[in-house]
């Protein structure tokens, strides 16, 4: 299951400057911008579609405004050449009777040669006024893709389909940077760990019904410290079950940037996630992993990857048993998915 210690020398930082490089050459007068409202598990399913845009608009920089933590994210580890947070104030100003004047407006949007609004595409007022605001062509597109793509089973696919590129790749792609990659090996030396065999679990969600039990996530850290190490990652919303790890002597990180959770997905050997945004992070950065779905419906909501998607009816020896075996297929670069007859979806 090991895929190699972290350093920062040798063939490792020949590899990262492999997964960093840029290619092509971006023409900051030719300017296109992506608006999207959504959640990290929204966003990371819309980068597909991102993509097939900034392939459509070659040469152009491809810009996105979105929720703060998530323009941070796209920027320079996707399509997207810059971000804004949807705060901004010429976005509020749509809303305004007077928008289709305002000039601070309009001196923000006016010099984009396209944009594509997944934000408020039913919003009559809001769809006038960034016409108003703009020289370029709009598009506005659902933030939900299946309204308007209810035949596309998975999110990806509609969102796809919605921007006019059915046939582009659906797999969703973040690459880490050097410097998330070094933050995220100083994050895991800080508990004495290192990549190999290690295994990320991602503990929460943003709905307590989607989430594993806890006392099974503990069961499965111990089986797998047969074989492996696992590492809990929480975000402000698990904080509660802090100190129930603590008590189980398991090793936590917590409160990590976005962008130091992808560079740690890239180093470990796997990881075991519930329904939720930073599962979708973690397979898009490119670990291998077993997700964990309860009410939601994965042919719609699975990350897309190297996972297996199991039943919260599932046992600890199970995920144990899917993690492991997917971890070896990954190292040996078996494109073969394991099939786990009991409980998979």
């Amino acid at each position: 299951m090991a895929r190699g210690k972290f350093t920062m020398n040798g063939d490792l930082n020949d590899r990262i400057d492999a997964m960093t490089a840029t290619s092509g050459t971006i023409d900051p007068l030719r300017r296109v911008l992506v608006i999207f409202p959504g959640a990290l598990g929204d966003f990371v399913c819309v980068v597909p579609a991102i993509e097939a845009i900034a392939a459509r608009h070659w040469g152009a920089m491809i810009e996105l405004m979105a929720r703060a933590e998530l323009a941070r994210l796209a920027t320079g580890r996707t399509a997207i050449a810059r971000g804004y947070s949807m705060d901004a104030p010429h976005v509020s100003r749509l809303f305004n009777e007077s928008s289709a004047t305002d000039s601070e407006a309009r001196e923000f949007f006016a010099g984009y040669e396209r944009i594509y609004s997944f934000f408020a595409s039913d919003d009559a007022r809001f769809r006038k006024a960034l016409g108003a605001a703009t020289d370029g062509e709009v598009s506005f597109h659902p933030f939900r893709a299946e309204d308007n793509c209810p035949g596309e089973r998975h999110l990806a696919a509609a969102y796809l389909r919605s921007v006019g590129a059915p046939d582009a790749p659906m797999r969703p792609r973040i690459e880490p940077s050097r410097e998330d990659l070094q933050a995220a090996s100083d994050a895991i030396a800080s508990l004495g760990c290192d990549p190999s065999n290690l295994i990320a679990i991602f503990p929460g969600s943003g709905s307590p019904a989607k989430n594993w039990p806890f006392d099974k996530f503990a069961t499965l850290a111990r089986m797998l410290s047969e074989r492996a190490r696992a590492v809990f990652i929480l975000g402000p919303a698990e904080s509660a079950i802090e100190h129930r790890l603590r008590e189980y002597d398991l090793p936590v990180l917590k409160d990590l940037d976005l962008s130091t959770i992808a560079g740690i997905a890239r180093l470990v050997s796997g990881f075991v996630g519930n329904d939720s945004g930073v599962s979708h992070l973690a397979a898009a950065a490119g670990a291998p992993g077993v997700v964990i779905f309860g009410p939601t419906e994965p042919a719609r909501w699975r990350p897309l990857g190297r996972i297996v998607v199991l039943d919260s009816a599932v046992e600890p020896d199970e995920v144990a048993a899917a993690v492991t075996q997917i971890c070896r297929d990954h190292d040996s670069d078996a494109p073969k998915r394991h099939r786990v007859e009991k409980h998979v979806l």
